[in-house]
């Protein structure tokens, strides 16, 4: 049996750890060439030496997603060295907590800037290849909780929910291009975005990277004729 991604090259940011790595390497396990974006160069190496070690192809690209020229150079360098571009997965993200009344605007600004604008600049930055080849599939990482309401986590919900809409409106834009476009909503996934929260759901019942990978894996590698705009994904035991 052939694998599912043969010939596909995805681009998945957020790929040095957590869901971007998981997702990274189950796609390059189904055939895919695999390009990674991360901040850390040191996870990435060690994300596409895993990839290589099993006979894929990485290519490795530290990159600050919320630097619009570099995004614009990291699709740049995929597409010159990898040959075209099928996939992006936009898993980069952070996370704070906190009451509202408890914090500042300028405390706002990051989770904003990653978790909302450098996933628009990066889905606008591929438009132009996946337009040209009329194919393509952007996968955008949500959260449960944009389906519920947990305090503390107002903003950080807000930059998801502002994802999950502006990825409703890119789908219908690019429709009669080809190009699909959805959102995979986890609820809690065992990474270090928990490590330094005091009171966490218990780790050992949440989500794995992994489970969020194969879910990925299912939205990619759907026919041309079938588009799944929306997958949310729960743990079992009945935690968030």
């Amino acid at each position: 049996m052939s694998a599912a991604l043969a010939g596909k090259v995805a681009l998945i940011t957020g790929a040095g750890r957590g869901i971007g790595r998981a997702i990274a390497t189950a796609f390059a396990a189904e055939g895919a060439a695999v390009a990674l974006a991360a901040r850390s160069r040191a996870e990435l190496a060690e994300v596409a030496a895993e990839v290589r070690a099993r006979d894929g192809r990485a290519l490795a690209v530290p990159t600050d997603v919320t630097q619009d020229g570099a995004v614009e150079a990291l699709v740049e360098q995929t597409l010159a060295d990898l040959g075209r571009l099928d996939i992006l997965v936009t898993s980069a993200g952070t996370a704070a907590f906190g009451p509202v009344a408890d914090s500042k605007p300028a405390d706002w600004d990051g989770m904003l800037m990653l978790n909302l604008r450098a996933v628009m600049v990066c889905c606008r930055a591929v438009l132009p290849a996946m337009i040209r080849q009329r194919s393509g599939t952007i996968l955008n990482v949500s959260s449960i909780a944009t389906k519920r309401a947990l305090p503390g986590s107002a903003v950080y919900t807000a930059t998801k929910a502002a994802i999950e809409s502006f990825s409703r409106v890119l789908a219908e834009e690019l429709r009669a291009h080809g190009v699909r476009v959805g959102v995979l909503v986890p609820g809690a996934v065992d990474t270090p975005i928990w490590d330094a929260l005091g009171s966490t759901p218990p780790r050992d019942k949440m989500l794995k990277a992994e489970d969020v990978a194969r879910a990925a894996v299912l939205m990619a590698t759907l026919p041309p004729h079938a588009s799944l705009e929306e997958l949310t994904l729960l743990p079992a035991g009945g935690i968030l």
